[in-house]
């Protein structure tokens, strides 16, 4: 009689690309809680809501790393873009950590819990998992301004709005502190987010654990058969 066949246990791209999405749903549920939180006390409008740099770059970044799980549970290899958008995705996760922390500490509506969660144990979680899980290739330093659009945008509408309607998510950024003040701030951002980028692109070169693509048992070893030497 042969001996019983025990399932195999999860391959390393089968755990991470599980943990990788489940993370990002549960921080994507943390915002669709936060946002209906705020409904009775009238401040559900989403453009106020994803106007705060926290928020709107959570979602982004869950989204990654979601689409980044997905594909590790199917090939292991996701693709070059995906590695450039989940670099920037962590950047600018680590930059919510930084500004939030050191600069405007405490002053969210919010729970305590979910500023913990948006604030240090999000981009925490991306920063580990970006260090210690070696399954993306070392990124091109001429790419690093790929970091720059995405938050240069949020700037540019958050102070059109500023001298338009009035409303800024961050008292740093509101018209009244004068040309001057608003440079300096927007040069200080723009100074912390490429220090960020900088940090990223070296760590993408740290190989910590690697992560070897998944290929699809044999026949034999499915059925517990041992190959012939």
């Amino acid at each position: 009689m042969s001996p019983p066949v025990r399932p195999p246990r999860p391959s390393m791209p089968t755990s991470t690309g599980v943990l990788r999405m489940v993370v990002g749903i549960v921080v994507i549920g943390v915002l669709v809680y936060t946002y209906v939180l705020g409904i009775p006390a009238g401040r559900a409008d989403p453009f106020d809501y994803f106007g705060y740099f926290t928020n709107l770059t959570s979602l982004l970044a869950a989204g990654v790393l979601i689409a980044v799980g997905a594909r590790t549970l199917r090939d292991g290899r996701p693709p070059a873009w995906l590695h450039l958008a989940r670099g920037a995705a962590v950047t600018a996760m680590i930059v919510v950590a930084l500004i939030y922390n050191l600069v405007v500490p405490g002053t969210g509506t919010a729970p305590g819990w979910v500023s913990v969660t948006l604030h240090l144990a999000f981009p925490l979680l991306l920063l580990v998992d970006w260090l210690v899980i070696a399954d993306r290739p070392p990124l091109e330093w001429r790419r690093i301004w790929l970091v720059l659009p995405y938050p240069l945008l949020w700037l540019g509408v958050t102070l059109v709005r500023g001298v338009t309607d009035g409303w800024v998510p961050y008292g740093f950024l509101l018209p009244s502190r004068g040309v001057a003040q608003l440079a300096a701030s927007v040069g200080m951002l723009m100074a912390t987010l490429l220090v960020c980028a900088s940090l990223v692109w070296a760590m993408s070169r740290i190989r910590v654990f690697e992560v070897a693509p998944q290929t699809p048992p044999s026949i034999g070893s499915r059925l517990g058969v041992r190959p012939t030497r």
